[in-house]
């Protein structure tokens, strides 16, 4: 029994390590993707027959194939040690919500749109991607914070300086906030705001000057450092994983290698000792 398990297991694993398995699964992802959208248009209500038979099939592939991937590991507890496993499990479970059921539709049509995070879990750089956002968040959060300091001193002054020209954009704290972040992104911030400014306050270029020289120039690239210095290490982590995984590969051929010369060697001396006792009784 415990043999037979082995060997499937193993069959399990070799499927799931195959490519072409995993080329499927990213195929299927993005079929399920494209169907969602589908989905969107008024257009494919006469298809809705075929569109449902899909669904299902694409939802049976999935939870197949998570399947295979749990039947593979060891124990099944290995499985949930991965943080990507463990998403991957949440969103196939919820995917098996039915559409046909009036009152739970929109819950599983807004639970299936998360099926296309599932491409972030088969792809290795989208995952580095990602573990290199999240691992940036706290420390993009200190640039954060001191940029809404510098947002909440430049809106105060502001708000002192030019709430007469226009109450809509400077007549209180908040609404100078919301002013200065669309001279942030440059969104018409030269014709709504700045010429309008200095109509009345012409030296008023340089409020606007420094604020983007330190919010579009500076924190920015503060941002995009930070970003990029974890990326570049979930990089080197990558390879050195990779490297590992193919140190251990080529450690485990090698104690094939020493077991397959052990053997051989075995054979080569029993021969030798059957060639010898028939030699000694031919001269008997």
């Amino acid at each position: 029994m415990s043999t037979s398990f082995e060997t499937w297991r193993d069959r399990f694993e070799r499927l799931r390590s195959n490519k072409a398995f995993e080329l499927t699964v990213i195929t299927i992802i993005v079929v399920s993707a494209l169907l969602i959208g589908a989905k969107t248009y008024e257009e494919t209500n006469r298809f809705q027959q075929w569109l449902l038979v899909m669904d299902v099939a694409i939802t049976v592939f999935f939870l197949v194939e998570i399947l295979i991937r749990m039947a593979a590991e060891k124990r099944l507890r290995d499985f949930f040690r991965r943080g990507w496993n463990v998403f991957d499990f949440l969103i196939v479970t919820a995917s098996l919500i039915p559409l046909d059921d009036s009152e739970m539709v929109l819950l599983a049509r807004l639970l299936r749109v998360f099926r296309v995070l599932r491409l972030v879990s088969m792809i290795p750089e989208l995952r580095m991607l990602i573990a290199a956002l999240l691992k940036s968040i706290p420390r993009m959060g200190y640039v954060a914070l001191l940029m809404f300091i510098i947002f909440y001193i430049y809106g105060a002054v502001g708000s002192f300086l030019f709430a007469s020209v226009d109450e809509k954009l400077w007549g209180n704290i908040s609404l100078a906030m919301l002013t200065l972040f669309q001279v942030a992104t440059f969104e018409s911030w030269a014709t709504a705001v700045l010429y309008p400014t200095m109509e009345t306050y012409p030296y008023a270029w340089i409020y606007f000057l420094t604020f983007i020289f330190l919010t579009a120039f500076v924190f920015l690239n503060m941002m995009i450092g930070i970003v990029l210095d974890v990326m570049q290490k979930e990089n080197m982590l990558m390879e050195l994983e990779s490297g590992e995984g193919e140190a251990a590969e080529m450690q485990g051929l090698r104690q094939d290698v020493r077991e397959l010369q052990g053997q051989l060697n075995r054979m080569e001396a029993l021969l030798e000792g059957h060639d010898s006792h028939r030699h000694h009784q031919n001269a008997e």
